[in-house]
């Protein structure tokens, strides 16, 4: 098993969906988003949506998302953690809002009025090597004077890697969680400046390894060896890559020793009897997946 920290990776599947995806803690979400966005109104409260959204028909590709929720005003929000470089990553944003735009069609008469949608993709990777701004802000604009087109959809980018503050550094409430992100994993206590805020506090407490049960330690421990995993399969196809071409051996190497890397992780879930959703939100596999490994036992 890999060597844990005091704080657990916010940039873990289970380690976000802890963090930002919990019901109880909902209120470390909705500071992060008022402190990200450019929104009319403060968010007050949050109500978190399924986080598998159905296509109009069954033949339709199904979308599972990080974090899907709705505030009190009807905006809604889609939070998406991205480890791995993709080369569509753009494309996927516009995917995945796709579905929340059907959502809310409504039967018999309706003015196709829409609610405001925003979606945040917080990447571990470069999205855009050309500039060193880590927030990208996105709208439909007019392509002549600039002017927003349309203000009801929103697309932020956070790029990680251009994020490169440290503690001195830290200027504004939204450095404070985005340096959190980064760094939590790597601390073994709370930096002096960000101690005495609230929610960055409770963040922390949160995060803290010994604060999970057994199982969600076990748990943690698995989605940390995928994460290894996944460096050892990006090693290795950057090696595939000098063989066979290098982008070609990459993508290669990548998607399939990823799957790779989430099946084994389920797997072993499995047998320690851990519940089909928590296996579901720790690997990205949906649930024909894992009933088909279990059913192989």
């Amino acid at each position: 098993m890999c060597m844990i920290g005091k704080y657990i990776d916010p940039f873990t599947d289970f380690g976000f969906k802890r963090i930002f995806g919990n019901e109880k803690h909902k209120n470390l979400l909705i500071s992060f988003l008022n402190d990200l966005l450019d929104i009319k109104y403060p968010i007050i409260d949050l109500e978190y949506r399924n986080l598998e959204k159905l296509g109009v028909s069954l033949a339709d590709r199904k979308a599972v998302l990080d974090v899907y929720c709705k505030d009190s005003k009807g905006n809604r929000f889609i939070v998406e953690l991205q480890r791995a470089k993709q080369n569509f990553f753009k494309d996927r944003s516009l995917y995945y809002t796709s579905f929340v735009i059907q959502e809310q069609a409504q039967k018999g008469d309706w003015n196709y009025q829409l609610d405001p949608i925003y979606f945040i993709g917080i990447l571990e990777f470069e999205l855009d090597k050309t500039n060193d701004k880590y927030l990208t802000k996105v709208e439909l604009c007019d392509s002549d004077t600039k002017d927003v087109f349309y203000d009801k959809l929103a697309y932020y980018y956070i790029e990680m890697p251009k994020f490169k503050k440290d503690e001195k550094e830290l200027k504004n409430h939204l450095e404070y969680w985005l340096y959190f992100m980064k760094n939590a994993a790597k601390l073994e206590e709370i930096p002096k400046k960000l101690k005495d805020d609230k929610n960055i506090k409770e963040a922390f407490d949160v995060a803290s390894f010994l604060a999970l049960s057994k199982d969600e330690q076990f748990v943690y421990q698995m989605d940390m060896k995928a994460r290894n995993d996944y460096k050892n399969t990006l090693d290795t196809a950057l090696n595939e890559g000098r063989k066979e071409g290098f982008k070609q051996g990459i993508e290669k190497g990548l998607k399939e020793g990823e799957k790779k890397a989430k099946i084994e992780v389920a797997k072993t879930l499995l047998a320690k009897n851990i519940d089909i959703e928590v296996i579901k939100v720790s690997t990205g596999l949906d649930e024909n997946e894992i009933n088909n490994l279990k059913n192989k036992k």
